[in-house]
């Protein structure tokens, strides 16, 4: 022998239920450590998200304001510009007493000037189609008559001027067109 007393069985055994107990000791405090930083991630998850639903319903309830808004004041500007006609035609019919007829007339003309440079200014185009082949996407015939002057299938005369916005159709110019 070496010099060293040997242990008897049941001290190994003591020994190993000892050092099993340990290690399980120490896997149980990982397991733990683990599932406290899973559960810390998790609330921290579901409190982004949390904030991210609250961000968006506030986004939502923001963006349908603005175009309620939009709806409410888009012709805010244009509302402004016609104005200055109403004012002008006011003042004709305020000096329609004491004016001369010629006075009145250019009157009417600078004020239908002002009027189409309001219009212009905002994208309102007149469709003024005369001698033109007919085009059902801006015109309305209303009749037809023989004509040397222009094509058969072409417009006549206008009655009532048509109008566009932007390029889309506002009101279709009412016409006649030259029969065959």
């Amino acid at each position: 022998m070496n010099g060293q007393a040997e242990r008897p069985d049941e001290e190994i055994e003591e020994l190993l239920a000892a050092e099993e107990a340990t290690a399980g000791d120490t896997e149980a405090a990982e397991t733990a450590s683990g599932l406290e930083e899973a559960r810390a991630k998790a609330e921290e998850n579901w409190d982004r998200y949390l904030r991210t639903a609250a961000e968006l319903e506030n986004v939502r309830k923001r963006t349908a304001r603005d175009v309620e808004n939009a709806h409410r004041f888009a012709l805010e500007r244009f509302g402004k510009e016609l104005l200055a006609v109403r004012d002008s035609l006011e003042m004709g019919l305020a000096s329609a007493d004491s004016a001369s007829a010629e006075s009145l007339l250019e009157g009417s003309a600078a004020t239908l000037k002002l009027l189409g440079a309001t219009m212009q200014q905002f994208g309102i185009e007149e469709v003024e189609p005369a001698g033109e082949p007919f085009d059902p996407e801006f015109h309305e015939a209303i009749s037809m008559q023989p004509s040397d002057d222009v094509e058969p299938g072409s417009v006549v005369a206008v009655v009532q001027k048509g109008y566009t916005l932007n390029g889309r159709l506002l009101r279709p110019a009412m016409v006649i067109v030259a029969a065959e």
